[in-house]
């Protein structure tokens, strides 16, 4: 075992602990921190695959930005960071079966799918691709397009969860 596998293993164990804290902590303040070292993991992750780009972003953009207005919203907006009120709600059960259909869903399409037996096409240039490149290959059928549209479905939920968190009255 080579030191890239030793510190992929490493990143993968801060990164699954730390998101199952942000989901099970009760402090949001906590939660939010919890956030940070898993942003911090993955950038560590696209470090070691060499893409030093998004790397940068990732703590630029995620950890900088978005994870620190994150920590100013909570705390300008709650007097009190505990949350108080009970953690399940009536309809747990559905919500627990759906996530297991959910998944059974996902490890079907994942054992079923070959498309990990070929690798994408590398960026022409090396490490020192230009952003025209960078932007030809994420959106490509043939390399990156299904992490790209994934990443736009995610940051089209957490948009659309906190439109809801700013809208809901109380």
């Amino acid at each position: 075992m080579d030191a890239t596998q030793i510190i992929f293993i490493l990143s993968a164990a801060l990164i699954i602990a730390s998101a199952v804290m942000v989901v099970t902590t009760r402090n949001l303040i906590h939660a939010a921190l919890w956030l940070i070292a898993t942003l911090f993991g993955v950038a560590v992750l696209y470090a070691v695959l060499e893409a030093g780009f998004l790397a940068v972003v990732q703590v630029v953009v995620y950890i900088g930005a978005i994870a620190i207005m994150f920590i100013f919203a909570v705390m300008l907006t709650r007097r009190e960071m505990l949350d108080k009120s009970p953690q399940l709600n009536a309809s747990w059960p559905m919500a627990a079966l759906m996530s297991v259909v959910t998944l059974a869903g996902l490890v079907l399409l994942l054992l079923r799918w070959n498309g990990g037996a070929t690798l994408p096409a590398e960026i022409a240039g090396g490490a020192n691709a230009t952003l025209t490149n960078l932007g030809v290959a994420l959106t490509s059928p043939d390399a990156f397009v299904l992490p790209f549209e994934v990443a736009s479905v995610l940051l089209l939920a957490a948009l659309i969860g906190s439109a809801y968190v700013a809208m809901n009255k109380k």
